[in-house]
């Protein structure tokens, strides 16, 4: 069959659409962040960033010889193969096929790249970007063929192009021994594939409105889950990729745990424009104290094989859990409940601890396997907590077109005009949470 003929022929809506089951109408006065739409948004948002954080791992990985790199390729390919499923259920084995030759396979040319820097061979780098815009053009024609162009080729190929880009100069700076910069443009490469399931979602969705019970990808609850899915899974990657360079004694582990702060001071800085010095305060300490620096705790333990230290460590993970969890069913006002909320963070945490434990102990398998579990887990504590504030102030989301003047996110190439996507994402979790409440009051009553 020739390649037109069989875009055509799967030509609806893709990737991920089978994980949905839209038999429930959603009234458009009851506003909540699980509809149709938003959950293959969600759905996009966990396997495309996913394969943007394990292309970049693994390149690193393998340019360092790492005893891990080949755990990190396998994970890597797994990514594109957990898509081709979903093709199938709804294409047949013709489409998924064609799918996963153009999609799979250009993760083929990660490797040359990596050859080319530890060779130092120019022309195997030439070779190498040729493939790269082999892809970007094959796949931008597949995707808009299949959407029946409402993913536009142009503006497809424009952010596959930018995608690749993003891995690239990842890469580059971690060769060159830039470390921030290794950081900074993994942050925005992360970043953009939020702005590709957005406008791949929105695609599918315009083209089928009615198997999505005309849900929206950019409903106001849509976005909030969105982008607590980006917080919320990039803090598990950060987690789990700084303690695997602690434990290393690597050179960029700096700017690792740097990324991991930056992330906090956002956060930090949102509440105290909203709560004040107070509530910053409380907040800081107890994500701090508790969670980030303890995990800081549970590597240099390790690594002296302070086992006290380690007990303790892990200890003081546990304390998060139940206090943080606290903190969000009072915010909420119990929409999302305090068990379930202790039992979502406890789970993340141990699986921190597994996929670290599991380095430690040169079960790269396990270690890998389970950093892909903690990672999906993540869309499930965004849809949570989206849902649980969304619930509680159903008023705030009942339009289903965004404010004007929506502050920046961070994505989408904006991040120089306004607050960092993390900041925006707390501003909106916050203060819908808040519904009035002044938690700063809250917070004293619990010391």
């Amino acid at each position: 069959m020739k390649k037109t003929k069989l875009l055509k022929k799967i030509a609806a809506p893709m990737l991920g659409l089978s994980l949905l089951a839209p038999t429930v109408s959603f009234a458009a006065e009851t506003p909540t962040a699980v509809t149709p739409a938003s959950d293959l948004r969600s759905t996009l948002d966990q396997l495309l960033s996913e394969h943007y954080v394990l292309a970049v791992n693994a390149m690193v990985k393998d340019y360092k010889d790492a005893p891990d790199e080949k755990e990190a390729y396998e994970a890597l390919n797994q990514n594109a193969l957990d898509m081709t499923p979903a093709i199938e259920s709804i294409y047949g084995k013709e489409g998924a096929q064609k799918f996963e030759e153009i999609f799979a396979g250009h993760n083929e040319y990660s490797p040359d790249f990596v050859e080319a820097a530890k060779s130092d061979d120019a022309e195997m780098r030439k070779a190498a970007e040729a493939e790269v815009k082999d892809f970007v053009n094959e796949f931008s024609s597949f995707l808009s063929t299949a959407t029946e162009g409402n993913l536009p080729e142009a503006a497809a190929k424009e952010v596959l192009t930018a995608h690749e880009m993003d891995v690239i100069e990842a890469f580059d700076s971690y060769v060159e021994e830039d470390y921030k910069g290794y950081q900074t443009n993994f942050k925005e490469g992360y970043d953009r594939m939020f702005d590709i399931s957005k406008a791949l979602s929105g695609a599918i969705v315009t083209q089928m409105p009615d198997k999505f019970n005309n849900t929206k990808v950019d409903a106001p609850a849509a976005e909030l889950r969105s982008t607590l899915n980006n917080l919320a899974a990039e803090h598990f990657a950060l987690a789990a990729m700084s303690m695997q360079k602690g434990v290393n004694e690597a050179p960029d582990y700096d700017t690792a745990t740097w990324a991991e702060d930056m992330n906090t001071e956002a956060w930090t800085k949102a509440i105290g424009s909203i709560y004040g010095e107070e509530g910053a305060a409380q907040f800081k300490k107890l994500w701090t104290s508790e969670h980030i620096n303890a995990q800081a705790d549970l590597v240099s333990a390790t690594l002296a094989g302070d086992e006290e230290g380690v007990k303790a460590a892990k200890d003081s993970l546990g304390m998060f859990t139940e206090e943080f969890g606290t903190f969000l069913a009072t915010a909420t006002e119990g929409n999302l409940p305090k068990d379930a909320a202790i039992s979502s963070l406890k789970t993340h945490e141990d699986q921190v601890v597994k996929a670290f434990d599991s380095y430690v102990a040169e079960d790269y398998k396990a270690s890998t396997d389970t950093f892909r579990e903690g990672y999906a887990f993540m869309f499930g504590v965004g849809k949570a907590l989206g849902d649980a504030i969304v619930k509680q102030n159903p008023e705030k989301f009942a339009s289903s077109d965004m404010p004007e003047q929506m502050p920046n996110t961070g994505m989408g190439g904006a991040a120089e005009e306004g607050m960092p996507m993390a900041a925006w994402i707390t501003f909106v979790a916050v203060a819908m949470m808040a519904g009035g409440i002044i938690i700063k009051k809250k917070f004293a009553n619990q010391q």
